[in-house]
């Protein structure tokens, strides 16, 4: 049973930085889809990066500022969201899903059937 764990939200001025880490209680680099949600406040929840095997795609809104990687040490299974040059459309609930299905292709939400609990990022 894949379980994730979501951390290091919080509040930031407009032009900072924050980390966010996804633990994943089983991961595998070279097969598994993950991938990076943000929901705003009042809005559907959008993908923000797709990541497998080292190959990585972000939505147009955060090319340039949001760089996902990937623990070095194997055996802690973390995948981490670096948010710089933060704005306040950033703000919100930001989720770690997984697609244990083959595939990596699309952020459509029913594609991911593995999802963590989310952590806030407020942007002000």
């Amino acid at each position: 049973h894949v379980q994730l764990v979501e951390s290091g939200g919080g509040s930031v001025q407009t032009g900072g930085s924050l980390r966010l880490s996804c633990a994943a209680s089983v991961y595998t680099y070279s097969s598994n889809c993950l991938a990076w949600f943000h929901q705003f406040p009042g809005k559907e929840r959008e993908g923000v990066v797709l990541t497998r095997a080292g190959s990585s795609f972000y939505a147009d809104s955060v090319k340039g500022r949001f760089t996902v990687s990937h623990s070095q040490d194997t055996a802690k299974n973390t995948v981490y969201l670096q948010m710089n040059s933060l704005k306040p459309e950033d703000t919100g609930m930001y989720y770690c899903a997984m697609r244990t299905s083959m595939g990596c292709y699309s952020f459509g939400t029913e594609h991911f059937n593995v999802w963590g609990q989310g952590t806030q990022v407020t942007v002000s």
